[in-house]
């Protein structure tokens, strides 16, 4: 059976698909190309054969709101094209950085830049977003195909800094679960907040006072595992990490309907987790160091 996908040509490392209104937008002619598979759309896009499609501008809000971008943030948008993501972000009294391969989108979106009268507070780079600095980004935006957001997937993980929102316009990024998934009249956004890396072995006292060792397995913003105290081993359940916050639950080791014991929440700070833990009626303190 043919498949066939016109609209859906979103230029993955750079024409990614962007956002409100500032350019003319090309629309779908009945000459366009037409793919018979997801592959080969996705190989016209990255040699940008095919034209992005542009965010609504409904949807350009919604996503900057999701982000809960303000006049502190610098908002980097990878494959920017005509820059209205990081235009809208301007208005808004924040920074941008808008990244594509394309050099005429690069041009179009100074254009742009320049109408709404925002280039004072955002900087448009002609480049690969597999290889562009993003250290400094406090929140990322997205428009590409699904197989890029999973190529991307460990470079936001590994360069972007805990508490990071990364919102994406339809395309999600596989096992990676969105913390947030909305729809905006026809289109699906999606919010990630890059979580700590906590795995590990960790050592601290419980709020009754015990010792504990625990280790701890990560999968993105869950983690699992076992603490042991005195002899006793306990399963870790319900672990999530939400930046540099976390929640977890401990409960009798090897029995899946055993009550919970011990309720922790905490912050990852200069390597320790630190917070408040919850056993038989009590409240204290917690700290916990890496082994």
């Amino acid at each position: 059976m043919r498949l066939v996908l016109t609209l859906l040509a979103i230029a993955a490392l750079s024409c990614g698909a962007q956002s409100s209104d500032p350019a003319p937008i090309a629309t779908a002619q009945a000459s366009e190309p037409q793919f018979t598979s997801i592959e080969a759309l996705e190989s016209a896009a990255l040699k940008k054969d095919v034209p992005y499609v542009p965010t609504p501008p409904e949807t350009v809000a919604r996503m900057l709101q999701l982000a809960n971008v303000s006049r502190n943030d610098l908002v980097y948008d990878l494959g920017s094209g005509d820059g209205r993501i990081v235009i809208a972000a301007a208005k808004k009294g924040a920074r941008g950085v808008g990244i594509d391969i394309d050099p005429t989108r690069i041009m179009e979106a100074n254009e742009n830049a320049k109408a709404a009268g925002v280039t004072d507070r955002v900087k448009f780079i002609q480049g690969d977003l597999f290889t562009a600095e993003i250290h400094d980004a406090t929140a990322v935006t997205l428009y590409l195909l699904r197989s890029v957001n999973l190529k991307l997937r460990p470079k936001l993980l590994s360069d972007l800094r805990p508490g990071t929102p990364i919102v994406s316009h339809d395309f999600d990024m596989g096992e990676w679960e969105p913390d947030t998934h909305e729809r905006v009249n026809d289109d699906d956004v999606y919010l990630w907040i890059v979580p700590a890396k906590i795995d590990g072995t960790w050592r601290w006292t419980g709020a009754d006072g015990r010792p504990r060792t625990a280790r701890v397995e990560q999968s993105f913003q869950h983690f699992s595992g076992t603490a042991e105290s005195g002899g006793e081993r306990f399963d870790i359940r319900n672990g999530r990490i939400r930046g540099v916050e976390v929640s977890f639950e401990l409960a009798r080791d090897g029995d899946e309907k055993a009550p919970v014991t011990e309720r922790y929440t905490g912050t990852l700070k200069d390597g320790r987790l630190q917070g408040t833990a919850e056993a038989n009626n009590r409240r204290g303190r917690w700290l916990a160091e890496h082994d």
